[in-house]
């Protein structure tokens, strides 16, 4: 019984050195693939989180705008700084030249949102946010994943 299992261990081909090299190539391949596209999936989230701070710090200006406040500037636009926003955002660090400015031109008004963390947006080409202000408007079209 013994004998008759070393013959069988005998007649068992393991793989050869060229299989064994073409399956760690290929596995060396799918991994290069799946290390890139996480990547790509980190950046974009780590994207998006920042302009979702964008969206909440414009959020603030909003709820500051409808208790009454805010710094009426000449030209007629209001501005909501830095301090006054720290107290409506909670989680979100803002820096000293973070603003909202709210300008109204005829029907419609416009929101623009200083924020330096603007700047640390990765993709620039996918998220077209050039330096650290962007639009209410903008903002949501980003937001909303339209392109």
């Amino acid at each position: 019984m013994m004998k008759k299992y070393k013959d069988h261990l005998k007649n068992e081909r393991g793989l050869t050195l060229v299989e064994l090299l073409a399956v760690l190539v290929i596995i060396g391949i799918i991994a290069t693939i799946a290390i890139v596209m996480i990547g790509n999936v980190i950046s974009d989230s780590r994207d998006k989180a920042i302009l979702a701070d964008a969206q909440n710090i414009l959020s603030a200006a909003k709820i500051a705008q409808a208790n009454g406040e805010g710094t009426k500037q000449s030209d007629g636009s209001v501005e909501f700084d830095r301090d006054l926003l720290q107290h409506y955002v909670d989680g979100v660090e803002l820096g000293p030249n973070d603003k909202v400015v709210y300008t109204r031109s005829g029907s419609k008004g416009q929101w623009t949102i200083h924020y330096g963390k603007l700047s640390d947006i990765r993709n620039k080409e996918k998220f077209d946010v050039q330096g650290t202000s962007i639009t209410d408007d903008k903002l949501s079209e980003l937001l909303s994943g339209e392109d």
